[in-house]
C-alpha cells in the first residue's frame, strides 16, 4: 500500500511540511526585523514572530490529536523563500527601498502559508475533524491578518518613501530632532544618521543624486 493512500495520510504529510516551514520561519524573522528600518515594520515582524511560535505549538497539538509525530520533513518551499529574503539583505540597498523589499519577501511567505493552511483546513473540514479544524483555522486567520498588516504598511507610506527616496524616521530620530538639525546645519554626520545619507556623503553614489536629508530640509 502507498505511504499516502487516503486524504488523512495526505493531510498529515501537509501538516509536517507546514511544521517544518513554521520552524524555519521562527529562525528567519528576527533577522528580517533587525534589518528593517521602519519601526512600524520592525514591530509587525516581531509581533508575527510571536504568532509563529504559537503556530508551531498549535501544530504540535494537532499531531498529538492525530497520534503522529511532526518530524521527518524539510519544507523546501519555505527554505527557498527564506533564501530569497537573505539574498535581498546581502544586496547594497538604500534603507527606504530595503523596507519595501522586506515587505515583498514577507508577503511571499505569508501567501505560501495562507495557501498551505487553507488546504489542511479544507481537509479537516471534509473529514469532520472539528477540533483540528478550529485549531488550524485560528492560525489561518492570523496569517491573513499579518499579510493585511504588511499591505497596509506598504500602501500607507513605505512604498511611497521607497519611490521618493525618503526614509521613515526611527524612534531614535524622533527623540533627537534638535541634534539632527544641528548636524544638518554644520554638515557633521551624527551617529544616528541613516545608512543612505552616510553612503552618499562618502561618495559611494553619484553626486547628482540628492540625499534623504537634503529632501527633508526642503
Amino acid at each position: 500500500m502507498p505511504a499516502m493512500a487516503t486524504l488523512h495520510d495526505l493531510m498529515i504529510h501537509q501538516l509536517r511540511d507546514i511544521y517544518s516551514a513554521e520552524k524555519q520561519l521562527v529562525q528567519a524573522l528576527p533577522k528580517m526585523a533587525k534589518n528593517a528600518n521602519s519601526s512600524e515594520l520592525q514591530d509587525a515582524l516581531r509581533s508575527h514572530l510571536q504568532e509563529t511560535e504559537e503556530h508551531v505549538s498549535r501544530l504540535e497539538q494537532a499531531f498529538e490529536m492525530l497520534g503522529v509525530t511532526g518530524r521527518g520533513m524539510k519544507c523546501k518551499g519555505m527554505e527557498g523563500l527564506i533564501e530569497e529574503g537573505k539574498e535581498l539583505l546581502e544586496e547594497e540597498v538604500d534603507p527606504e527601498v530595503l523596507d519595501a523589499g522586506i515587505i515583498a519577501a514577507a508577503q511571499r511567505i505569508e501567501h505560501y502559508e495562507i495557501a498551505a493552511y487553507g488546504t489542511v483546513c479544507e481537509y479537516a473540514r471534509v473529514m469532520e475533524h472539528e477540533e483540528l479544524l478550529s485549531l488550524l483555522d485560528s492560525t489561518l486567520a492570523e496569517e491573513k491578518q499579518a499579510d493585511q498588516k504588511l499591505t497596509t504598511l506598504a500602501e500607507t507610506g513605505i512604498n511611497a518613501m521607497a519611490e521618493n527616496g525618503v526614509l521613515m524616521p526611527s524612534d531614535d530620530e524622533d527623540d533627537s530632532d534638535e541634534e539632527s538639525e544641528s548636524s544638518n546645519e554644520t554638515g557633521t554626520p551624527r551617529g544616528g544618521m541613516n545608512k543612505s545619507a552616510t553612503s552618499k556623503q562618502t561618495g559611494s553614489r553619484a553626486p547628482a543624486k540628492r540625499t534623504s536629508q537634503s529632501k527633508s530640509k526642503r
